[in-house]
């Protein structure tokens, strides 16, 4: 069990370090999107959940409920994602496997957070759930079965 400290303090740093390797290698244009563009799409998606009552996150600080961390969660994981798929395609391909790998990466590792007690999930919307994680966070409505 991972202390929510740690964790915290872990992804804030990956997400520092995305950063810093995308102001290195990249457009400051293309850095500000997505880091700052990524920021914003985290913070409402995340505000929208946790106003419905379907997610409740258990790490401060906090900003209207959102955890700051998730914000550099977020923009690393997809950052890392796309610029996997850029090593073996580019255009529209390369944002389609980034949000193949994203949410890949999702449905491998969001289930540590709850057991973790990081996030509960609150929703008591119908539908599959993997190990505590609802479908909806993978934004896909095929079963998934609990192991």
């Amino acid at each position: 069990m991972t202390s929510s400290r740690a964790f915290a303090n872990t992804t804030v740093a990956l997400g520092i370090v995305a950063l810093a390797h995308a102001a290195i290698t990249w457009p400051v244009s293309a850095t500000l999107v997505l880091f700052g563009g990524g920021a914003v799409v985290a913070f409402v998606a995340e505000a929208l959940v946790i106003t419905l009552g379907w997610l409740e996150h258990h790490i401060e600080p906090k900003v209207s409920d959102v955890p700051l961390y998730v914000l550099f969660g977020w923009t690393a994981v997809i950052y890392l994602a796309l610029r996997i798929a850029l090593l073996v395609t580019d255009g529209w391909t390369a944002v389609v496997a980034t949000g193949v790998i994203a949410t890949t990466y999702d449905i491998l590792t969001d289930h540590r957070g709850v057991e973790d007690g990081h996030w509960t999930y609150t929703d008591d919307l119908a539908g599959p759930h993997y190990r505590g994680v609802p479908w909806w966070n993978y934004t896909e409505s095929r079963r998934i079965p609990d192991p």
